[in-house]
């Protein structure tokens, strides 16, 4: 689960750098993939960075 999350998150960054490239950053379609994107890596940060942080303080 993990390993494809990751990859979920690269494959997102990867498009909304190049629809940035093509259209601007600040077009609509740069915003919605980069709102996508932070919509993974919240997601990935709930599940991941939190246990890794709870590991930390036992």
């Amino acid at each position: 689960m993990k390993k494809e999350l990751v990859a979920l998150i690269e494959k997102k960054r990867a498009e909304m750098i190049q629809v940035a490239i093509t259209n601007g950053l600040t077009s609509s379609i740069a915003i919605r993939y980069s709102q996508e994107l932070d919509q993974l890596l919240n997601e990935y940060n709930r599940k991941y960075k939190n246990t890794f942080s709870l590991q930390l303080k036992n």
